[in-house]
């Protein structure tokens, strides 16, 4: 699906859910636990059928259920990661305590990228340190890439490439972050990019980006020019290009690509990035389901388009649009479909939340209590379904 416009309801991210909740406030406080203790950690494959997750050495079965995460609230946890790290470290046993098994960490082409044909070392061995945390911690990373979200962070140089040198870059940049991470246990997986799309901007857009909300921008154009070329052929070769580039390093590592649900908003429209022709390249789907208020029939459909036999893991979830109570009956009533859910973690406790940190106060402080608990449910012993 070749698209020029990317509505509202596509736009979301942890950015987007942050923004959109920062009017409500809260008092009180709520306590936590004690984080789990990490136990050896495996790797995660794809079961022999094809169907669900598992651990590699144990064969035990692997639902994924946690947390995006991009660190202090309205930041970017990589723009100050060197001295914010005390606070990571914080983040993630909090994100365990809550019952996480995955965060979904966002890497940045700013972050890595120096220049067209050289990454940044000293980047990457905060990424190898970052690793050891989530091992440390019990945490697998599902890392996703090539961000672009804030305009003053992307390269220039980026920005002024033609179509197939930018996928140069971006099959460099895949290169250097598998190689930096093959054979790491934590990994769980490479999302190739969030919520990747096909078409030409508006005049006035910024030519390769698009969904900006709150000065971040979420979507990111592969092509912006098809000039009549058939957008699963584009698809196709994007994702092939970025595959063959960390299967250079890392052959085990699963890859997958975060997309937006576009049946959710066009009940006809049909996948592209996990239609057979692109998906086949893919080990898992992976989409971003916001449920509307009173559209438990509609999500649930749109949801069924991208059951394709693969593992289905709703990588962005939360109650946005509407109540905890329809967000719980969207999942049970998905649980044959989908393996795993990630949803979003703001940098701050139950507590906090409670006591005001934004966004949100006690809505976010309700949802993270109701998370922890559906979790247990989802998962049943840590780590398993």
């Amino acid at each position: 699906m070749t698209t020029q416009h990317v509505p509202t309801a596509g736009r979301c991210s942890v950015f987007a859910v942050a923004a959109m909740l920062a009017t409500a406030i809260a008092t009180g406080q709520a306590a936590g636990g004690d984080t789990p203790p990490a136990t050896k950690m495996e790797r995660v494959r794809v079961s022999g059928d094809g169907k669900t997750f598992v651990l590699a050495d144990s064969g035990k079965r692997f639902a994924p259920w946690g947390f995006n995460y991009l660190g202090k609230f309205e930041h970017l946890a990589e723009e100050d990661w060197a001295d914010g790290w005390p606070r990571i470290e914080a983040d993630f046993r909090e994100m365990r305590k809550l019952g996480g098994n995955v965060v979904r960490w966002h890497l940045q082409v700013g972050t890595y990228m120096a220049a067209e044909d050289r990454v940044d070392e000293t980047q990457l061995a905060r990424l190898k340190k970052l690793l050891d945390l989530a091992r440390d911690t019990g945490l697998y990373l599902d890392l996703t890439g090539l961000g672009c979200y804030r305009l003053k962070r992307v390269p220039a140089w980026y920005d002024k490439l033609a179509e197939a040198d930018r996928w140069k870059v971006q099959a460099r940049f895949w290169e250097a972050i598998a190689k930096t991470c093959a054979g790491h246990p934590a990994v769980f997986c490479y999302d190739l990019m969030n919520e990747p799309v096909i078409g030409e901007a508006k005049a006035g857009e910024q030519p390769w980006l698009g969904g900006e909300l709150g000065g971040f921008y979420f979507v990111q154009r592969i092509s912006n020019k098809p000039a009549g070329r058939d957008s699963k052929d584009i698809a196709e070769a994007w994702v092939k290009t970025l595959v063959t580039a960390i299967r250079k390093h890392d052959k085990d590592g699963l890859v997958t690509v975060g997309v937006i649900p576009w049946a959710q908003v066009w009940p006809t429209a049909k996948p592209l990035f996990y239609s057979p022709q692109v998906g086949r390249h893919l080990d898992f789907v992976s989409v971003h389901f916001y449920p509307g208020a009173g559209k438990l029939e509609r999500d649930l459909a749109a949801l069924a388009v991208y059951d394709s036999g693969k593992p289905i893991v709703v990588e962005e979830i939360f109650p946005l649009s509407c109540s905890i109570d329809e967000l719980d009956r969207f999942i049970d009533g998905s649980a044959d479909r989908v393996e795993g859910w990630i949803s979003h973690y703001f940098g701050h406790t139950i507590a906090e939340h409670r006591a005001g940190a934004e966004p949100s106060g006690k809505l976010v402080a309700e949802f993270l209590e109701y998370w922890q608990k559906k979790g247990k449910a989802i998962k049943g012993p840590p780590g398993g379904k």
